[in-house]
């Protein structure tokens, strides 16, 4: 997650640099498509833990009742707070199709909301370009830094149909000591493994034209 603050990780550096991923977020992926029925984006829901929460929340000076809840104007402040995205930083969503790797457009920011503690934010990922009707989805982090679940499901729209496939964490396990080769894990030296621990999303959209 390329965007987080600088501030955050002078924090988070002494949790530990093997005990990846640091940042847990529970995600929901919507497929949307236009009036032909044609996929024309994905809106994305990233619900984050209690802990990241917190550290967004002293960072910002937000919360100072420690109650998690926010008034108006600390919710205002906080809008877009994960929308100020380096160049490069593909977003965390990775979308395919059988002719190769599909183009993101820049996120539309769609909400921003507080509950139990946990800032969940949403927003749209269009795509750049007319898209097939069978897409591949993963959402994750490449530097497992954080871990995304879709603990919120996928949507898809009516005429479409999404499935689920969880990873082979033996695998992805597997991978990341063979790349560590015997080296102690560390920030700044973690192997780009997070495709291997991500969920796969299959979509078929029968009705697309």
């Amino acid at each position: 997650m390329d965007r987080l603050l600088p501030a955050l990780f002078a924090i988070l550096l002494p949790l530990g640099a093997q005990a990846h991923p640091h940042i847990f977020v529970d995600t929901a992926l919507a497929l949307v498509t236009d009036a032909a029925g044609r996929p024309a984006g994905v809106e994305v829901t990233w619900r984050y833990d209690e802990f990241y929460s917190l550290l967004i929340f002293e960072d910002m000076g937000l919360d100072g009742d420690y109650d998690g809840t926010l008034t108006e104007a600390e919710l205002a402040r906080l809008t877009g707070f994960d929308m100020q995205w380096v160049d490069g930083y593909a977003g965390d969503l990775y979308v395919s199709a059988a002719s190769g790797p599909v183009t993101l457009g820049p996120p539309e920011p769609r909400g921003t909301a507080v509950s139990g503690g946990r800032i969940e934010t949403r927003h749209f990922r269009p795509f750049a370009e007319a898209a097939p009707p069978d897409l591949v989805l993963r959402a994750y982090d490449p530097t497992y830094y954080t871990a995304y679940d879709l603990t919120g499901g996928v949507t898809a729209p009516e005429g479409c149909a999404a499935v689920i496939e969880d990873p082979d964490l033996e695998a992805a396990r597997k991978r990341v000591e063979e790349e560590l080769d015997g080296r102690p894990p560390t920030i700044d030296d973690f192997p780009e493994v997070g495709e291997a621990f991500a969920q796969t999303v299959t979509i078929h959209c029968g009705a697309a034209q």
